[in-house]
């Protein structure tokens, strides 16, 4: 099992390697730590590591993904980002990125293109029908715009994050 947390401006990768018990091995990036985590009562943890002994306190922040996490002389923001928080994130800011390109956040297939090269669509306008997921999601343009370029067709399957279609 592999989880991004986002850690005041960094992003992490973390793997859970194994566990038994208390015992679990992580990785975090590309390094690998044992540790023996037991939750001493709600949302407090005792962590053991390399003979080294860790309070962590985690409170639930805004929705079961945010947290404040304080240990001893620190408190942290923290987002566990998963596919559905990419998906939510890249819903809620606006449907281009600085080159002016649309793309699906998660991996899927192109279900439907509605536009063709040149064409001029309308603030609101769906542009690309992309099913990821087991739901189909529809790609509109914000503002009033131009079709620059197709870089996909019907029935693609599509790398997450991948331009799909340029507008200008």
């Amino acid at each position: 099992m592999s989880i991004e947390i986002s850690l005041n401006n960094r992003t992490a990768n973390i793997e859970l390697l194994s566990r038994d018990k208390n015992n679990i091995r992580i990785k975090v990036d590309e390094k690998t730590y044992d540790l023996d985590i037991v939750m001493v009562e709600n949302g407090v943890y005792s962590l053991l590591m390399d003979g080294k002994s860790y309070n962590v306190e985690l409170i639930q922040n805004q929705s079961n993904k945010k947290y404040i996490v304080n240990t001893l002389y620190n408190s942290q923001d923290v987002e566990i980002i998963d596919a559905e928080s990419k998906y939510l994130k890249s819903r809620k800011k606006d449907d281009i990125d600085d080159n002016l390109a649309i793309s699906s956040p998660m991996p899927g297939k192109v279900v439907k293109i509605l536009v063709k090269k040149g064409d001029k669509v309308k603030a609101g306008e769906t542009v690309i029908i992309i099913s990821a997921m087991k739901m189909e999601s529809e790609y509109k343009v914000k503002k009033d715009r131009i079709i620059k370029d197709i870089l996909i067709k019907e029935g693609d399957t599509i790398d997450g994050n991948q331009a799909l279609v340029l507008i200008e």
